[in-house]
């Protein structure tokens, strides 16, 4: 029987990372890369950092593997931009790097990367001919990969919360590429997916390694990626089909909006200070518990995955009306969590 490529992708990406985080971890270890606890870390003992290596080579190498017959434009342009920001956030967890690179640097040229590869949103340009909506497309392409990226880089404060969120999301990109016949995708995402999933079975509660800046970052980007490339082209009503992503990766932009309004509220800044004042934190502190918490948000990603793969089926009046109910309980939920207990930080990274 000879197996499809996005389940060789999914298989050798989640063996890869499994299997690399164990030398990985020594690594970490040897050279003294663990995060030590601190008054706005959740664990008590020092943690080895340095998984994302072991997530980036399981997924570069499915997609070496697998990806043979795609566009080697866009396939180097992909693995530009990942191989960039998981060097970055390497960089950044060993202090090497000023954090402001990532956001101000880093995540700009890997967007840019993919736009000059031909990665980009097609979203004005479907309504504005000519150069007008290329560029308002260009413009909303660096603006989604740095967005995207920087809620993932965030993101990872609690045990298995990055590594299981963005395994859910890969998982739907997966399934969606599927049902509309997107193979080039579909092989991405179950890569993605695969790798995400292989370090996740470390990094639950309680984590035995860390994923780093490094991780997080290329997490975040690869889901930007497959934003951009997941187009349900073969559904009846194709102008709703931004909403599919917006709703994949719902989780991360619904815990960024909350963390910016909260911080900027206290007049920090969102990105640069961080604080035990997301959304798993504020969970956590409501009764459900560190795993309670990240487990909360695991079935949130798989309740807004679900209307991910719903939309395309609606009409476009439908999927709008449903995107703005989702919408408007992200905002009764922000308020309701803002005024939950968390510790509150006084100052910039």
């Amino acid at each position: 029987m000879v197996l499809s490529s996005d389940l060789v992708a999914f298989a050798v990406a989640l063996m890869g990372s499994l299997l690399l985080t164990v030398p990985v971890r020594r690594l970490a270890i040897h050279y003294g890369m663990v995060d030590l606890p601190g008054p706005r870390k959740v664990h008590l003992s020092p943690i080895p950092l340095l998984g994302g290596i072991a997530i980036y080579f399981g997924f570069v190498i499915a997609v070496l593997l697998t990806m043979r017959g795609a566009p080697a434009g866009q396939m180097a342009g992909i693995l530009a931009g990942a191989t960039l920001l998981a060097a970055v956030g390497l960089l950044d967890d060993g202090k090497l790097l000023h954090h402001q690179v990532k956001l101000f640097v880093g995540m700009p040229v890997a967007a840019v990367f993919l736009i000059v590869s031909g990665i980009r949103a097609q979203i004005f340009s479907a309504f504005i001919p000519g150069t007008a909506g290329a560029v308002l497309d260009i413009g909303l392409t660096l603006l989604w990969v740095v967005g995207i990226t920087a809620s993932f880089s965030i993101f990872d404060h609690m045990d298995g919360l990055c590594a299981g969120v963005a395994a859910i999301a890969a998982g739907f990109f997966t399934l969606s590429a599927t049902l509309h016949g997107q193979t080039m995708v579909r092989t991405l995402a179950a890569a993605a997916f695969g790798a995400a999933l292989g370090f996740l079975i470390w990094n639950f509660n309680p984590a035995k390694i860390f994923m780093g800046d490094g991780g997080a970052m290329l997490l975040g980007f690869l889901m930007a990626t497959l934003g951009l490339k997941i187009r349900p082209e073969g559904a009846a009503y194709f102008p709703a089909a931004w909403l599919v992503p917006v709703l994949i990766l719902g989780v991360t932009i619904f815990d960024t909006t909350l963390v910016s309004i909260s911080r900027a509220r206290r007049g920090l800044i969102p990105f640069t200070t961080p604080g035990k004042d997301h959304a798993a934190h504020r969970l956590a502190n409501l009764g459900l518990g560190h795993r309670g918490a990240v487990l909360v948000l695991y079935l949130l990603g798989a309740v807004l995955g679900g209307f991910a793969i719903l939309v395309p089926r609606l009409s476009p009046q439908a999927a709008y009306t449903l995107a703005a109910a989702l919408a408007c309980a992200g905002l009764v939920a922000i308020v309701l969590l803002e005024g939950a207990p968390f510790e509150r930080q006084a100052g910039k990274k």
